[in-house]
């Protein structure tokens, strides 16, 4: 069995010739920057920085190599765009607390507070409140509540959901399928679609970190609360949410991210859309299927 089979295997309950392998197909499946370069190291892979993709959990984005050599059968498909509103591109250097060298965005900008915490800001942008908080000597960040006073008569679901939650816009979508395409035209690894906020109510976009000024509930206790002492209010997100999903038949991104609302003419530095990886360097071990311990 290839890495396509095994995982349709699993997934409709047959018995494939091993158990599936999942590393970095998705944000809850991913590994910490510092654990993956010494992953690396203890693998003997060649040493280089990891490129921080989710800065929220601060994970790696998993190589190729590494798949290969530990016989992953997964392979991510999602927009190069991060919860923070600011995409995966003009990577520079950067240092955990722990000393590993890493890559970030180029808008991943932090500041350092008084107590030695690091403050990371939504899109990048130094000029508005900081949205997230790495303690000193830490190794993830935790979403800054900068929720405003609330007006308990005039609370507007519709202005919840409007500050994250759109449709793809249609180059989205084109890059969506094209990276599509090309995976599984050039790997055999069981491709994992990521299309962040398609949770309705999904807990972690609730802080709107990649929102400068979120408006409405926004600190999660209140939001568990909510559901009892604003019922209207909750059901209005859901449905508006719902609304957002349906509309043109596109996808929902409910997850604060600006580029998700951009208009066609603000798009020109969207990815490209050509397929990246040439037949001639297809991964060799996708065609493989030798077990974890021999492959790659």
């Amino acid at each position: 069995m290839n890495s396509r089979e095994r995982v349709r295997a699993a997934i409709n309950h047959h018995q494939p010739d091993r158990v599936p392998l999942d590393l970095g197909g998705t944000e809850v499946t991913g590994i910490a920057a510092g654990a993956y370069a010494r992953l690396r190291r203890a693998l003997g892979l060649p040493e280089r920085p990891p490129k921080v993709s989710e800065p929220y959990q601060m994970l790696a984005q998993v190589d190729d190599d590494v798949r290969c050599r530990l016989g992953i059968n997964t392979v991510p498909l999602q927009l190069p765009v991060t919860i923070f509103g600011f995409r995966n591109e003009g990577w520079k250097l950067w240092q955990l607390f722990d000393g590993t060298q890493v890559l970030v965005p180029e808008r991943f900008v932090t500041r350092e507070a008084e107590n030695g915490d690091l403050l990371l800001f939504p899109r990048g942008d130094t000029s508005a409140p900081p949205s997230a908080r790495m303690p000193r000597g830490g190794f993830y960040f935790d979403a800054i509540i900068r929720q405003e006073p609330l007006d308990q008569v005039s609370l507007d679901p519709e202005e919840w959901v409007r500050q994250v939650c759109s449709v793809y816009a249609d180059e989205d979508l084109r890059y969506l399928e094209s990276e599509a395409k090309r995976l599984y035209e050039w790997t055999d690894w069981s491709i994992v679609c990521v299309f962040g906020g398609g949770e309705f109510g999904e807990i972690s976009s609730v802080p709107a970190v990649g929102v400068p000024y979120p408006k409405g509930i926004r600190d999660p206790m209140e939001w568990y609360v909510a559901h009892i002492t604003h019922p209207e209010y909750i059901k209005g997100i859901k449905a508006s949410s719902r609304s957002s999903a349906k509309s043109g038949c596109a996808t929902p991104s409910c997850s604060g991210r600006p580029w998700a609302t951009r208009s066609t003419s603000s798009m020109s530095a969207a990815p490209t859309l050509a397929p990246s990886r040439a037949p001639s360097s297809r991964p060799a071990c996708t065609a493989s299927s030798t077990s974890p311990t021999t492959s790659g």
